[in-house]
């Protein structure tokens, strides 16, 4: 059946070839890529959270990531095999994502490195920087594997060491990232448009933001919001949140990174991320009303400063 289904795909990618709608197809890697391997319904058996593949004589050994809800059965299982060499169970399954109950309540958010994120409600979520705990024992194992021979066995071996350590970092990220309560306690979560692969050219800030994974975090919101009935409104990348004040409405000529706490001209003292995520709240409707966003504000001439259209 695997072999049927990678037939099947290939069928679709020549489809999809010679309507224009793709590049010519091209062989996967075998080292580098996953190995799918797809099962359609006839070829597995899922029973009280038992899963048998055809031909397989004993029911698979899972570590369950979450259970199945109540009476779903999936429609295709896909076996595949991470770099590390641990094996993934995925299984497709119909929606069934019940919509949360509707609140009033909206909240924005700024993310950042000093604190991950930092939400209008004054509440700051600090960053664990999974990568820097895991650096030396990410060097270690990097170290070895540049001694071993290309090709040899031993270079194979300490590829898996470098892979696991890569994948535990992965793992950690991602369980951290997910902000499952914010979207059920909030109607409208606000964002700010990020451009992560501009960001990633700063050669001092690109391994700090890669850590901090804001393209995941990101794109998170997205489908959670989808899920539970949620609004997701994007503020414009070029919205100046942490120049503005929220009090006033007077933008800043500088804010230096290192300034974490500054006080406006109207006496108002703001923590920069807090008030970042409380100006992105704030620009949420007329990036909502317009459709594309929060464009930059635009300098006065004659001091030098903007404040925010009433």
């Amino acid at each position: 059946m695997p072999l049927q289904q990678a037939l099947r795909h290939l069928q679709r990618a020549f489809v999809n070839f010679f309507a224009k709608r793709a590049k010519y197809p091209r062989f996967e890697s075998r080292k580098k890529s996953r190995q799918p391997a797809e099962y359609t319904r006839s070829g597995f058996t899922f029973r009280d959270g038992v899963l048998t593949l055809a031909k397989m004589p004993e029911p698979l050994d899972i570590r369950w990531s979450r259970p199945l809800p109540e009476g779903v059965n999936p429609t295709t299982v896909t076996v595949s095999r991470g770099a590390a060499g641990r094996l993934f169970v995925s299984l497709l399954c119909e929606d069934t994502v019940a919509p949360a109950p509707a609140t009033t309540a909206a909240v924005g958010l700024d993310a950042g490195i000093t604190s991950l994120v930092a939400l209008s409600t004054g509440e700051k979520v600090a960053n664990p920087k999974h990568e820097r705990r895991d650096r030396a024992c990410l060097a270690r194992a990097q170290r070895e594997l540049s001694r071993k021979a290309k090709g040899s066995a031993n270079r194979e071996k300490a590829r898996r060491k470098v892979a696991r350590v890569h994948a535990r970092i992965a793992d950690r990220r991602r369980d951290f990232l997910h902000m499952t309560r914010l979207v059920r306690e909030n109607q409208t979560v606000v964002i700010e448009d990020l451009t992560v692969r501009n960001l990633l050219k700063n050669g001092r800030l690109a391994r700090a933001v890669s850590d901090a994974s804001w393209a995941e975090l990101r794109s998170m919101p997205e489908y959670k919001c989808a899920w539970y009935g949620r609004d997701l409104v994007v503020v414009d990348r070029w919205f100046p949140s942490s120049k503005l004040c929220g009090t006033c409405g007077t933008v800043r000529e500088k804010l230096p990174l290192n300034v974490r706490e500054w006080t406006c001209d109207c006496g108002a003292a703001h923590d920069r991320d807090v008030n970042a995520a409380r100006s992105i709240l704030a620009a949420g409707p007329a990036a909502s009303a317009c459709g594309d966003g929060v464009g930059p504000q635009r300098e006065s001439s004659g001091t030098g400063r903007s404040s925010v259209a009433q």
